[in-house]
């Protein structure tokens, strides 16, 4: 998580509003607002909002596969019941209106809590911010001016502002409308073919470089060619022909955006838009006079590691603050990527060689690369868009492709899924990208949809609810009234109980609250729930419920046949070899002290405080391939002193929420399903 805004654009004119206004202005004004026509009240047949689109389209003149495909591409044609997006996006035309929606927000996750970035404490590397930098602070006043575009629709069409936000009609009828004004201030005809509009499409997100804007517009047409066809959050079924469109991409420089070209350094594929904004690097005093340096270490991955994790977070926050603070050499965190969400914009700021100070493990840290969206764990009606869902799926296909990662949920890790370097790192570990990040249309854009591959009775099952409709209750939204419930929403977490039933207990995690390991509902805890894509290894069933081997102990799920909420599926399962009665479970994967060479320090690690006994199984990951303990010692600020130490062979294991790593020699490894 972290706080953003939109593209640093340092040198970039100010505001997106003003970018299209100098260039639409003069013949836009010109023109005499439309009759608005009767918003379509939703009736029980679930067209109305197809008719919708339809009606809006003929009345402005735009195509009806324009209108479907932008609006696709925004919000998947979800209304969100009039909550606004990240950036303050209404409806299904995403119509912004952040002088409403949005209020200054500071902070963004790693500027939050205790948890430390680099997860490894044999480097000074202890925080210095002294609480919340000024530089996460976002002003509302400065998103207002460039996410307003709800003003000009209700100009346009004589509709309340109200009305825009609420009524999906509505809004579908403003955004033809800004798509037609759009057109006009352009000085293209109003044509019926989709193919005459790619540079009213181009500039419809508010991109603020050329390279941008174009790949969103491609990204719609994208979406036009292949069709959709989906049943939104209200119960609409909306539907998008497959049309054969050859768009006149040569218009996007009517737009007289800027032209800001992929950066030479950027490690990106070359369907997206991707800045690069250095992470600071440099020595610093400490406030105690002691010197240090931040925000990362430099590396030679893959040549000296293997990168194996791709990391998800979200900023909690807007992206010009997360920008602002990867730029702080004394802000102890860091991250190769931030992915804005008003168009998937993306900004490198470490090379791949390189480790980022990114999810509070070191040893996943030397191993990973991290991604940070804009958006927010807390609020779930503040949604992500499609357009950077899309951006990021492909900028993770590329890297899997790079590195031969495996495209499952035992290396596309969440935040959260990260494990404690030790006992005590477990309470402070972040819980980040949340229960309201939707892996399963994620996968779905990367390829990889999260299905049923075994059949029933498989001792493995992979967690699958359907996010629309599965809707498990929250706590501590509001920071305000943390015993408040949160607004329903879809989510990918599943609860867990000690029994199946849902009057029992959640289960317990004594390593999240050490003591009384009670767990909550709140957004922020772990300790009892699972997200989609994860593997268990199954420990009983009854009836509708279906009970995993979670964190030591059996923890039920209800998966009625009626509305499944995890699939069998095949992969391995580690269980623990004759005579080892306790397997240990560890956070890291590191040698022993036998291990290191002379000169460079042990790094101590014990195993956490959770159980593995015999009798129990859990899902292993790495494709049931052992892997070689590695540890990066990397304790000065002189990189030409780092060394990699290996030794001893691990497991990867899906323990709780959190992965973790067993020896090898205490357990054996079968394959399931």
């Amino acid at each position: 998580m972290h706080p953003l805004t939109h593209l640093p654009r340092p040198q970039l004119p100010r505001t997106r509003r003003a970018r299209l206004a100098g260039a639409l202005a003069a013949a836009a004004l010109a023109v005499p607002l439309l009759p608005a026509a009767q918003p379509v009240v939703a009736d029980d047949d679930g067209t109305a909002l197809q008719r919708a689109f339809a009606a809006a389209a003929e009345r402005h003149h735009v195509p009806q596969e324009v209108l479907l495909g932008v609006s696709y591409l925004q919000t998947r044609w979800d209304g969100h019941d009039g909550a606004p997006s990240v950036v303050g996006g209404y409806g299904p035309m995403h119509l912004t209106d952040a002088d409403t929606a949005l209020a200054a927000t500071t902070g963004g996750h790693h500027a939050e809590g205790a948890e430390d970035p680099r997860g490894d404490h044999d480097g000074e590397v202890s925080s210095d911010q002294g609480g919340t930098p000024a530089e996460a602070t976002v002003d509302a006043a400065e998103l207002a001016a460039d996410y307003q575009s709800l003003d000009r629709a209700a100009e346009l069409t004589g509709l309340a502002a109200e009305e825009l936000r609420t009524d999906d009609a509505a809004n579908v009828e403003g955004g033809a409308a800004l798509l037609a004004d759009a057109q006009r201030g352009l000085g293209l005809p109003l044509s019926a073919d989709p193919a005459d509009w790619y540079a009213a499409v181009a500039g419809y997100a508010g991109s603020d470089t050329l390279e941008t804007a174009r790949v969103f517009a491609d990204d719609v047409y994208a979406v036009i060619g292949e069709g959709a066809a989906r049943t939104t959050d209200s119960g609409q079924q909306v539907r998008l022909a497959a049309t054969a469109v050859a768009p006149r991409t040569e218009q996007a420089g009517m737009l007289g955006l800027p032209s800001q070209p992929s950066d030479p350094r950027a490690q990106c594929p070359p369907t997206v838009s991707c800045a690069w904004i250095d992470a600071a690097y440099g020595e610093y005093t400490r406030p105690n006079g002691t010197v240090t340096y931040g925000n990362h270490d430099k590396g030679n991955r893959p040549a000296s590691q293997k990168i194996k994790y791709l990391v998800i977070h979200n900023m909690e926050g807007y992206y010009q603050g997360s920008i602002n603070l990867v730029q702080r050499r004394d802000y102890n965190a860091s991250w190769q990527y931030s992915l804005r969400a008003s168009d998937g914009a993306i900004t490198q700021h470490l090379p791949h060689k390189d480790v980022a100070w990114q999810a509070g493990n070191w040893y996943i840290n030397a191993t990973s690369i991290g991604l940070e969206h804009e958006g927010f764990l807390r609020a779930p009606d503040t949604w992500y868009t499609e357009a950077q869902y899309r951006t990021s799926a492909r900028l993770v296909r590329y890297l899997v492709k790079l590195y031969d990662i495996p495209l499952d949920r035992h290396h596309i890790l969440g935040h959260y899924n990260v494990p404690g370097v030790g006992t005590a790192n477990i309470p402070n570990m972040h819980t980040d990208p949340g229960p309201f990040w939707d892996w399963d249309h994620y996968f779905q854009l990367l390829g990889r949809p999260i299905e049923q591959d075994a059949g029933v009775g498989s001792p493995l099952v992979t967690i699958r609810p359907d996010y629309d409709t599965h809707m498990p209750s929250f706590t501590a939204c509001d920071p305000a009234n943390t015993a408040a419930e949160c607004p329903a929403h879809g989510s990918e977490a599943v609860r867990l109980h000690t029994a199946p039933s849902t009057d029992a207990p959640l289960v317990k995690d004594f390593g999240t609250h050490p003591g009384s390991g009670t767990s909550t509902r709140s957004i922020y805890d772990i300790g009892s729930r699972v997200s989609t894509g994860q593997q268990y290894a199954v420990a009983d069933r009854s009836g509708e419920w279906t009970a995993i081997w979670y964190n030591g102990v059996k923890a039920w799920f209800h998966n009625p046949a009626s509305k499944k909420t995890a699939v069998p599926s095949r992969g391995w399962i580690a269980t623990a070899k004759p005579g080892v009665a306790r397997v240990d479970v560890y956070g890291v994967a590191y040698p022993l002290a036998s291990d290191y060479p002379p000169g460079v320090a042990v790094r101590a690690f014990a195993p956490l405080p959770y159980t593995f006994l015999a009798g129990q199984s859990y899902a292993v990951g790495g494709e049931g391939k052992p892997i070689t303990g590695e540890y990066y010692s990397a304790v000065t600020f002189d990189p030409s002193k780092h060394v990699v130490v290996r030794g001893q062979t691990y497991y990867q294991i899906q323990l709780g929420h959190r992965i973790a790593f067993v020896r090898a020699d205490q357990v054996d490894v079968v394959s399931a399903g």
